[in-house]
């Protein structure tokens, strides 16, 4: 297991730099080139028809994919090969797939490197009783890291909102970052989940520059309270991502991956096509 001891840092350097200056939103105000659809987000129709639905996600204009690991795997029926060689076909790249790190992690980490995805993603790890349980959570990370690192691509913890909730003191959120090795271990910030725990996302990505290198962009109903199903169509919502993505981007993000959970009269489908109208529009 890795030694978290050999890498940890002072916690007064990692405090510094929170508040925003204006200079950290200055950007080319370009639209954002490429843009990711987490598959997780079309959960009931992708089973039934795997390679129609992609076929239609392509047609909206998404160019990245982010899988998920459902009944039929992470390549949905087909080999990782064949998986990849209908996402060419297609004019999209699988970057990278959420996946359950508990079962042949070797195996999914050969077969992603395989056709150049770059990243396997743990989704959700669950709360933690202790300091000490996600200090062992950080050193699981690091032992995927390293699995990762061999086969040539990086892994990655997707956030919810409990890892924002104060734990003895202390945020579970830093207990990861400051006990994971940088050179194995990156995030994926879900914006909506930050928000949803009662954090602020930029606080997150100026006190951990180049930490978050991919984020789901997704939307919260405005004055939702505490409610934790608050999930809508980009730009209905109450969340700012052409000036959260701006100092994003500053910070080391790579990759915008769409998601959403909650359709209010519409179809996942069509909240799928009017997010993906969004992004193109969007400028950072």
């Amino acid at each position: 297991m890795y030694n978290r001891r050999s890498f940890l840092k002072a916690g007064g350097a990692l405090a510094g730099g929170i508040l925003l200056g204006q200079s950290a939103f200055s950007s080319t105000n370009a639209r954002i080139k490429q843009f990711g659809l987490q598959l997780y987000s079309l959960r009931d129709d992708l089973p039934k028809d795997p390679k129609g639905i992609l076929k239609q996600v392509a047609s909206f204009g998404y160019k990245q994919i982010e899988s998920y690991e459902g009944n039929q795997g992470m390549f949905w029926g087909m080999s990782n090969k064949e998986f990849k060689a209908y996402m060419d076909s297609l004019g999209m790249t699988i970057i990278s797939s959420h996946c359950n790190i508990h079962k042949d992690f070797d195996k999914k980490a050969a077969e992603a490197a395989e056709i150049g995805m770059k990243y396997l993603i743990c989704p959700s790890i669950g709360s933690q009783k202790s300091i000490d349980d996600w200090k062992k959570v950080a050193d699981k990370f690091n032992d995927c890291g390293e699995i990762c690192k061999r086969n040539g691509i990086r892994f990655a913890y997707h956030n919810h909102g409990y890892t924002f909730k104060e734990l003895d003191g202390q945020m579970p959120q830093d207990i990861l970052m400051q006990n994971t090795d940088a050179a194995l271990v990156d995030y994926e910030m879900d914006i909506y989940w930050v928000v949803t725990g009662g954090s602020d996302p930029v606080l997150w990505l100026n006190k951990y520059p180049n930490r978050f290198t991919l984020c789901h962009v997704k939307d919260r109903k405005k004055n939702a309270g505490n409610e934790g199903d608050a999930s809508v169509d980009l730009g209905t919502g109450s969340i700012d991502f052409s000036k959260l993505l701006k100092l994003a981007k500053s910070k080391g993000m790579k990759y915008y991956i769409v998601e959403q959970e909650a359709y209010e009269n519409s179809t996942p489908l069509k909240s799928v096509a009017v997010d993906a109208e969004y992004m193109k529009k969007l400028k950072i």
